[in-house]
């Protein structure tokens, strides 16, 4: 107790001695750390933001590609019909109703199952185009597009659902013709980089559409003992 001149009594000073022995030879508190487990969620947002991005780089790209295929690939109205020999690429022409019916997982693993087959006709093509330039960015696309399937397999393995079984193939079955000439290579390009931005517009939809529905990542807390 402190008396009236301010100081510490007998009693009083014996305690605080006590009490400061006592805390000196505590062994050390249980540390509290704050961490963010890195669930569903965050792993859609990150998917979702790597569609727009490869979206942005697909314009870029389209363009230059385009012109080097020269007329009349690059012309805004050129719209040819899809031929029986682009039937090879991954459409994503399909009923938007019908699209939406499907489960999270069956659009999940249709994007996975694309992209994984879409990657591969990149990877032909940016083998074949005849300037370094263009042949760079191929290959940087081809990199984003990569990190965009192993992004959509995180976000099914978080989610719970298998990975779809089996590699996604040759770009072309064994034995398949090649173009019988160059115009109808330049229009396999064509729909290729034409399917791609369609899938591409469409992922972004359904994953801005996933991460509304699954909650955001999760604060939890938790204690590290330290000295015990």
């Amino acid at each position: 107790m402190l008396n009236v001149t301010g100081e510490l009594s007998g009693d009083s000073w014996g305690i605080f001695t006590f009490l400061c022995a006592a805390l000196c030879n505590l062994p050390a508190l249980p540390a509290l750390n704050c961490s963010e487990e890195l669930g569903a969620g965050q792993s859609i947002q990150q998917t979702y933001d790597l569609t727009r991005y490869l979206e942005h780089q697909l314009r870029t790209l389209a363009g230059t590609y385009l012109n080097y295929l020269g007329p009349p690939f690059n012309e805004p109205d050129f719209n040819p019909p899809r031929l029986a020999r682009a039937e090879r690429v991954p459409s994503a022409t399909v009923d938007l109703d019908l699209w939406r019916g499907l489960t999270d997982n069956a659009r999940l693993a249709a994007n996975y199952r694309a992209y994984s087959r879409l990657l591969c006709y990149l990877r032909v093509l940016d083998g074949q185009v005849g300037t370094a330039e263009l042949r760079h960015r191929l290959a940087h696309f081809c990199a984003s597009l990569q990190g965009l399937v192993l992004s959509i397999g995180g976000v099914m393995s978080s989610l719970g659902y298998p990975l779809p079984a089996g590699p996604a193939g040759p770009p072309a079955p064994p034995g398949a013709p090649a173009a019988p000439n160059d115009f109808l290579k330049k229009m396999d390009d064509f729909w290729l980089l034409k399917e791609l931005q369609t899938w591409l517009w469409r992922s972004a939809k359904d994953f801005n559409r996933l991460k509304k529905k699954v909650p955001p990542a999760v604060v939890t807390l938790r204690l590290e003992a330290r000295g015990f």
